[in-house]
């Protein structure tokens, strides 16, 4: 009996998930719990590892690579629930053990990975793998752990290795606090609208939205903007109050930024200065070199290639943008110069004049019950998958919802979790997450997949309207989610979303152009009152405008990318500035001053939160490289769900995890590598007219 046994009677983190459809007992679960909990799984991996290292037996593939393989289940469960809570439903109990158990599981990572009687074990059986009779997915999974444990420091002397250690423990407490910091900024603005004159030029929606954001505030009968990319993006597209514009914008802007016990620049440059440390320790001259050479781009300068092609025709772009906003201005008599609170408001004027087509018209048709079906319907056409909605099964907060998903001979493959609106426990942003991933080691086990995101709720009795953007957006996480539900592996460490970040986004920013799709578009996209299909007239005028303010779009994400990317090319950071650094680089590739960063470096989650997306947020316009590509290849066919096609992508894409490496993966679908041509069409960067 495990020691996870032994204590699981009392505590239901540690008891395997019997309950309906397998789901963890959310119900049963109190933040007192996971402490314990913890503490037990910890205490059992640490068991199994010293076991397989001090194993008197000859390294085989079973007793090494499978015996890591099958340790830390109790944790994997634990450490499931509780992430997943830390990020869609936390409180102070939660963020408190967050941040006491943050450098706690980096210790015991490294004293997996730095254990060099484990590691010597991996490495006899890498010397020795032709003559292992492996085959392909065993060679694969010893190839990765062979890769992991060197890229955590098991070839260093002792000295370095306890080092190396502590920068990867007191890196996890920075991570931590820094997610805090932006959550408890988010958390406390509230821009309240108090009377009519607040709420001049914003229409029935998102009235509505704020009416309820209010109540939920405790301020019934107000309104409410919050820090929400829901709530406050539309704020800014139809708020006539320059003022409140700026002033919200502002806030916004300024998460991780305040100057007071949340301000994380001094973070920022600590963890930057621990990453350009840890990667000389390993051996290479900055913490981008040493981040990269596990990725497809694998070097610095391969990134920045990139993202120069397209930097040079966006910033093109959207200077013309902005000479069509300032001329919106002046013709309405507003003797101003276009500051970037100003940016969505008259972008939404112009595309109303040139397409005829606001956010007003569109969002009636674009249900998010009806957008969800959309995405149902998709996943089925491509890959035969049918979801049936469940009624009764444990739920960590009201509004989550669940599926069971099956594959098209009707048997279950998984259950996929619906949390889709914004609350103050909830951090911003949208993501994909896993309470439990599939694998065959340890049994024919099925994933529990969610998808996390922040509509606004709509108010008593009215379904949540989405924009077009928030829609996509839905689509993007759905791909991500069948990424994990799809897995088709027998080890774990291979399965679902566990590849390289900058081929992670691929299965997800492909999934998105199906959204686009008119006979998509035509089924589910349906006025809320009437129920009728949207126009075909207006679907045509949608249509038309996808590429409209696409150079914004654009710069503001690469401006963040390259950022990210100067950060961790510095070999010497030292008393590291981050507010300036910020201002300098973008000053070098001449950002337009009416533009910010889509995410300013105080409040850059994906690169400071953890070591995720470090280095890596180039990573969405490197997948969107073979997204755009990879769709081309189903319109070259006719249709854009060719079963042969459809089969291939699920085959080397979405059900394959990291069995091979992504540069394979991607050939094997489509038979060659992209170039960015397919990329710049796409977002209509390469015709010189503004869209």
């Amino acid at each position: 009996m495990t020691a996870s046994d032994q204590a699981g009677t009392a505590n239901p983190l540690l008891r395997p998930w019997t309950g309906p459809h397998g789901l963890p007992p959310f119900e049963s679960i109190a933040p007192e719990h996971f402490r314990p909990a913890f503490d037990t799984a910890l205490a059992e991996q640490q068991a199994e590892i010293a076991t397989i290292a001090g194993s008197s037996e000859k390294p085989t593939f079973a007793n090494t690579i499978e015996a890591l393989e099958r340790s830390g289940l109790a944790l994997k469960r634990v450490g499931g629930v509780f992430f997943n809570l830390a990020g869609s439903h936390t409180n102070d109990a939660i963020q408190a053990i967050e941040r006491e158990m943050a450098p706690i599981l980096a210790k015991h990572r490294n004293s997996i990975f730095m254990n060099e009687a484990l590691f010597q074990r991996v490495e006899a059986l890498y010397r020795d793998r032709e003559r292992l009779g492996l085959n392909p997915e065993q060679a694969r999974v010893l190839d990765r752990y062979r890769t992991i444990f060197i890229r955590a420091g098991a070839q260093l002397d002792p000295e370095k290795k306890k080092r190396l250690a502590a920068i990867t423990e007191r890196l996890a407490s920075l991570g931590t606090q820094f997610a805090q910091n932006v959550l408890a900024d988010e958390r406390s603005y509230k821009l309240v609208l108090d009377g009519e004159a607040d709420l001049a030029g914003l229409p029935s929606f998102l009235r509505e939205a704020a009416a309820q954001a209010a109540e939920d505030s405790g301020l019934k009968g107000k309104h409410v903007i919050t820090l929400s990319r829901s709530s406050i993006e539309p704020f800014l597209q139809f708020s006539s109050r320059r003022d409140l514009r700026e002033q919200a914008f502002k806030a916004w802007a300024a998460r991780g930024d305040s100057g007071n016990a949340t301000d994380n620049k001094a973070i920022i440059a600590e963890m930057v200065a621990l990453r350009a440390e840890r990667a000389k320790l390993l051996g290479y001259e900055t913490f981008a070199d040493f981040k990269l050479a596990d990725t497809m781009a694998k070097t610095p300068d391969a990134v920045l290639k990139l993202l120069n092609e397209v930097w040079t025709p966006a910033r093109e772009r959207a200077r013309r943008e902005r000479d069509d906003l300032q001329a919106q201005a002046q013709s309405q008599g507003e003797n101003i110069e276009i500051a970037p609170w100003d940016w969505r408001y008259y972008a939404e004027q112009v595309r109303m004049a040139r397409h005829n087509l606001d956010e007003a018209t569109i969002k009636p048709y674009f249900q998010l019950d009806r957008i969800i079906e959309a995405a149902f319907d998709t996943a089925h056409r491509l890959f035969g998958l049918t979801f049936e909605e469940l009624q009764d099964f444990p739920r960590y907060h009201p509004d989550i919802r669940a599926w069971q998903v099956r594959d098209s001979g009707g048997a279950p493959i998984g259950i996929f979790i619906g949390d889709y609106f914004a609350r103050s426990s909830k951090r911003s942003g949208a993501w994909m997450s896993a309470f439990r991933s599939q694998e065959r080691l340890t049994g024919d086990i099925r994933p529990i997949i969610v998808n996390v995101m922040n509509f606004a709720k709509g108010g008593p009795g009215e379904p949540s309207l989405l924009s077009f953007d928030d829609a996509r957006t839905l689509f993007h996480e759905f791909g991500h989610a069948l990424h994990g539900l799809l897995s088709n592996v027998t080890y774990p460490l291979l399965a679902g979303t566990s590849v390289s970040t900058d081929f992670v986004e691929l299965p997800s920013q492909l999934y998105e152009h199906w959204l686009s799709q008119p006979d998509i578009l035509r089924r589910y996209a349906t006025h809320y009152r009437t129920g009728e299909p949207i126009p075909e007239e207006l679907l045509q005028r949608l249509m038309a405008a996808r590429n409209f303010n696409q150079g914004f779009a654009t710069v503001e994400y690469l401006a963040s990318a390259f950022v990210d990317i100067d950060l961790h090319r510095l070999a010497d950071p030292g008393e590291l500035d981050a507010a300036a650094f910020e201002k300098q680089s973008l000053e070098r590739i001449g950002m337009p001053r009416e533009i910010i960063m889509r995410h300013r470096t105080p409040h850059f989650a994906h690169v400071f939160s953890g070591d995720g997306y470090s280095s890596g947020y180039y990573s969405y316009l490197w997948s969107e490289v073979l997204d755009a590509d990879a769709f081309t290849a189903f319109e070259e066919t006719g249709d854009a769900f060719n079963g042969e096609l459809a089969d291939k992508l699920k085959r080397f894409i979405y059900s394959a995890g990291n069995l091979r490496d992504p540069a394979e993966a991607y050939k094997a679908f489509r038979g060659r590598l992209p170039t960015p041509d397919a990329l710049l069409a796409k977002r209509g960067l390469v015709a010189t007219p503004a869209a």
